[in-house]
């Protein structure tokens, strides 16, 4: 038996990685990466089988955001030419849904720039979400900024399921990409959503001159928060934000980051996110052994492939897609 069968035996054990072991998993050599990935389906398959989560993206607010995030086109910042507007109207956001409720997207993500909403958004969201769930019933997920409790109560009373606010880097890395808020103010959005009832969301950006230690130390720190869905995002440095030229990531090192997410989160829909087209470029297949979601199409300011193309994708690899339906009824038997 190989050194990562031992590791994954260990963790279906219910054992922790030590810091050792989890170095090891970020340095695993070349030669051993289809072992490592092997090893990581062992896992995913006890506790997700070879069903695979999809999410889309609705970007209903974007730019004019006074966030100074080295990595984000949509903070004040940022030079970056993109479009930018005020929250998209109510009907928008329900046709965003009806389009994925028709690629049988199981999760649709209503996603804002800005450092948190106001009242007034939460108000149009609320009445969106309402009518996306009466007509549509499927799983929403919000992504709004940093979230006070009365708001959060809001979303869940509306019908708002799941709510994303990723950590994005360690506490340690966190002042190098921002300081217009603290780690501490995410980690306190993440608690606020989970006090409400709503499934937190949360996830990290690789790639934003951390170390290995510090990718260690945030899939440690989600797991600590017991975030039930974790995004993994890849960085696509886009040109006139403070990252602008970053490419420190290769395929093969993009594979072991998410090895490292499944090993150390068991059990937690690990989602291959932002980035994975230009990062793991030929090797995205791969790293479905290891995650068991991904977003389809087009991100926030950046695209992504064809929806055609994921699900091309998937059926080569001969996974199922979660549909809709098995969604509903994991929703009502919640």
């Amino acid at each position: 038996m190989n050194q990562w069968n031992e590791l994954a035996n260990k963790v279906l054990d219910g054992e922790n990685l030590t810091n050792e072991e989890a170095l090891s998993i970020l340095e695993c050599p070349e030669d051993d990466i289809l072992l490592l990935m092997h090893a990581s389906f062992q896992i995913r398959k006890k506790y997700f089988g070879k069903k695979v989560k999809l999410n889309m993206i609705m970007n209903a607010k974007s730019g004019l955001c006074p966030e100074n995030c080295g990595y984000c086109s949509q903070s004040s910042i940022s030079n970056a030419p993109i479009e930018k507007y005020k929250m998209v109207d109510k009907e928008t956001l329900v046709e965003g849904a009806k389009r994925a409720y028709e690629l049988n997207i199981g999760t649709y993500c209503i996603v804002a720039s800005g450092r948190g909403p106001s009242n007034h958004e939460i108000d149009h969201v609320v009445e969106a979400v309402k009518e996306i769930k009466d007509t549509y019933g499927m799983k929403i997920c919000a992504c709004l900024g940093l979230l006070k409790p009365e708001q959060a109560e809001r979303l869940k009373e509306a019908g708002v399921d799941r709510y994303n606010h990723n950590i994005n880097t360690s506490a340690r890395n966190h002042e190098n990409i921002t300081t217009s808020h603290t780690y501490d103010d995410r980690v306190n959005t993440v608690e606020t959503v989970k006090d409400s009832g709503m499934s937190p969301c949360s996830g990290v950006i690789v790639g934003m001159k951390e170390s290995k230690q510090d990718v260690i130390d945030m899939a440690n720190s989600l797991k600590a928060l017991d975030a039930d869905s974790i995004p993994v995002n890849f960085l696509h440095a886009i040109d006139g934000t403070p990252l602008e030229g970053v490419q420190e990531l290769n395929p093969l090192y993009c594979l072991k980051v998410l090895a490292l997410f499944r090993f150390i989160n068991p059990t937690k829909e690990i989602r291959i996110s932002g980035g994975r087209e230009v990062n793991l470029r030929s090797l995205q297949p791969f790293g479905l052994f290891a995650a068991n979601s991904i977003f389809v199409g087009d991100y926030l300011t950046t695209e992504g492939q064809e929806d055609t193309e994921d699900h091309k994708m998937l059926v080569d690899l001969g996974f199922e897609v979660e549909s809709v339906e098995e969604m509903k009824a994991s929703l009502a038997g919640q």
